[in-house]
């Protein structure tokens, strides 16, 4: 795309904090040399939690230490994002120290992988005659997926040609095993990502072969619903998840053909991925058809079955989607890397359609449940983020193991620190979409950038305090041969706007959220957006029945939540009547500083004794309400914490 330099106080502090605490902190883990507790993410005696073992595991597969396999199948993966996140961190700001590490990180991986090609240290240390012979559970695709994407991104970094060399070798070794040819196996990975991690080596290299594996493995799921269970039947080797392969179908998004499903199905994080593999797809191929698919899948999840706070995944069973409208507060999901994968869902489907939807769930899922995954010490992480917490139900109901009332310091399943690590250090990646003959402005951050679009250099500047501020001024200069097309999203949570060019008011006309500027070849262009971000109340369609009568707040980018720190306890007895009036002010002493909203509210009396049921009607007193952005909460220590409130 270009270069981009992000220079917004808001994102530059978290970019600084996972460069300075969070990845040298998760390396530390890695290597089993931090003191820390890890929790388990929910009541579940098979989850390995008493070490990390990531990187031991990298050096007894390649033969510098003795020992066995500890953890979970997919342990490697954690290793790749950890080099993913130090790539874009390069990429941002040379640090020698780190890249010292991360090299002797690519070395490691290097020694273990199999002459062959094949990469996994699981069944490289348990017993290689059981390779991709149980898939539902052994993560092998899935972890050889997250090495690729992070020697793709890091190639593109530092140029370091040792660590693309050796996704090829693991790609090509995918591909001499899995296609429709004879004698190959026709199936997938239990897990999509592989797909991801194979269009983003087919860019890098142009060797087609990886572009028509990924859209082998994706249009091939579902064909045979039984492939698992097949597998599992003759399985006699390593345990590899024994008995994953019984979930059901849609767990795996294997109940049917990928162009044929409807609906969103199944474990939320996989779904996102195959999402954003298909959707990648459909940009590289231009297949209508591919797209309409995720077009289905799209609206499914984002009208029928996201939280407010952009998180997906209604149940801990499967860690899964329900039906529409499901959407408990108290008892949900919401996986900080099923947020994630809904950002990367939208990245890719606004290289199709230049629709601002996309830049808006994008933005209201990383503003909100992916920033949430993170204490603001960069060193406490959240697997879970609800819209509701009691902490004596979180320890005392067996359903709520899983609601946690403050983040972990690491989790036995540790999927989600390193990814929101690769996420944050890749932001500059979500500011724009270049398209033929275009760039869409889909976020609000202060930056600079250079960006070419076909023949044209485009230097394009950002100044805001977004997200706190009301206001951004965007400089564009085409130094090129060709007119460029750029657009400016409008953002829907504004009631007012205003648009100004060249010192001048223009009307605003949005094309399915974008204001468009035609910029000359030698031209340059200044334009003022301005928005005002008051304060919002927001309601659920009815058929979400934990929410009839509640309401929740916004401001700009942000849903809001109180805390018993600020409200006291039994956070369920405090109502917020239509008729009250909230106050928005910036508290720069507060959370790192945070925009806070305060008003008047109304309180249940308990005054009836122990009596758990009685006639008299409840009596209310007025109380003060203050609120704070869903990302900060469980920041002040455990307390209870609520989104939806009863109006």
């Amino acid at each position: 795309m270009g270069q981009i330099s992000i220079t917004s106080k808001f994102w530059g502090r978290y970019r600084g904090l996972v460069r300075t605490e969070m990845i040298p902190f998760q390396w530390s883990v890695l290597n089993d040399q931090a003191d820390i507790v890890i929790e388990k993410e929910r009541n579940d005696d098979s989850i390995p939690n008493e070490k990390s073992h990531a990187i031991a595991n990298f050096k007894i597969a390649a033969g510098r230490e003795k020992g066995t396999h500890y953890g979970w199948t997919f342990q490697d993966s954690d290793v790749y994002k950890w080099l993913e996140a130090v790539a874009y961190s390069l990429r941002e700001k040379m640090n020698p120290e780190l890249e010292a590490k991360a090299l002797e990180v690519i070395d490691l991986i290097a020694d273990a992988q199999e002459d062959d090609g094949y990469l996994d240290t699981y069944f490289s240390i348990l017993g290689l005659d059981s390779r991709y012979k149980r898939l539902a559970g052994s993560h092998e695709l899935y972890c050889m997926g997250h090495f690729i994407e992070a020697a793709v991104a890091y190639h593109d970094a530092t140029g370091n040609e040792k660590v693309l060399n050796v996704a090829k070798k693991c790609a090509d070794n995918i591909d001499s095993n899995f296609g429709p040819e004879d004698g190959k196996i026709h199936g997938y990975d239990g897990h999509e990502e592989i797909e991801i991690g194979l269009l983003r080596l087919y860019r890098a290299t142009e060797e087609k072969r990886y572009l028509n594996l990924a859209k082998y493995f994706l249009l091939e799921r579902g064909k045979n619903p039984q492939f698992f269970k097949e597998q599992a039947k003759e399985y006699d080797g390593p345990n590899a998840l024994n008995g994953i392969e019984n979930l059901p179908d849609t767990y795996f998004q294997n109940h049917k053909p990928i162009l044929e499903q409807e609906t969103a199905e199944g474990h939320a994080v996989r779904l996102v991925y195959m999402c954003t593999a298909l959707a990648d797809l459909a940009a590289e191929t231009g297949d209508k058809e591919i797209f309409e698919a995720c077009k289905r899948l799209w609206k499914d999840v984002v009208e029928k079955r996201m939280f407010i706070t952009g998180g997906i995944g209604s149940t801990v069973i499967g860690e899964s989607f329900t039906l529409d409208y499901d959407l408990p507060n108290d008892t949900m999901y919401c996986e900080t890397c099923a947020a994630i994968g809904l950002i990367f869902f939208a990245r890719q489907m606004l290289r199709i359609e230049p629709n601002s939807e996309y830049a808006e769930v994008m933005e209201r899922a990383l503003y909100n449940c992916a920033l949430a995954g993170m204490a603001l010490d960069g060193k406490h992480f959240f697997y879970v983020n609800p819209l509701e917490v009691n902490p004596k139900k979180s320890k005392l109901d067996p359903t709520k193991s899983h609601v946690k009332p403050v983040r972990p310091a690491w989790l036995g399943c540790a999927c989600c620190p390193p990814n929101l690590a690769r996420m944050i250090t890749s932001l500059d990646d979500y500011i724009y979409t270049v398209q033929d003959g275009g760039i869409l402005l889909n976020q609000y951050i202060d930056s600079e950038s250079h960006i070419n679009v076909g023949n044209n250099y485009v230097e394009i500047t950002q100044e805001t305090e977004f997200p706190w501020d009301e206001a951004v001024k965007v400089s564009v200069k085409n130094s090129g041969v060709d007119a460029i097309r750029f657009g400016i999203r409008i953002p829907s949570w504004a009631d007012e706007k205003c648009l100004i060019v060249d010192g001048k008011e223009v009307p605003i006309n949005a094309e399915q959220g974008y204001h468009y500027l035609d910029i000359e070849a030698n031209g340059k262009a200044s334009m003022v957006l301005k928005f005002k971000m008051a304060v919002r109340r927001y309601y659920c369609n009815p058929l979400v029945s934990e929410n009839n009568g509640k309401v929740a707040i916004g401001r700009g980018p942000f849903i809001y939540c109180i805390e018993g720190v600020d409200n006291g306890d039994n956070l369920n007895n405090i109502s917020l009547p239509a008729d009250k009036k909230l106050e928005y002010h910036f508290d720069e002493k507060l959370l790192n500083g945070v925009g806070v909203i305060e008003g008047e509210a109304e309180r249940l009396v308990v005054d009836n004794g122990n009596s758990l049921y009685f006639t008299e009607t409840i009596k209310k007193e007025n109380a003060k309400i203050k609120f704070i952005p869903y990302y900060a909460w469980a920041n002040r220590g455990e307390n209870e914490m609520q989104v939806w409130i009863r109006e």
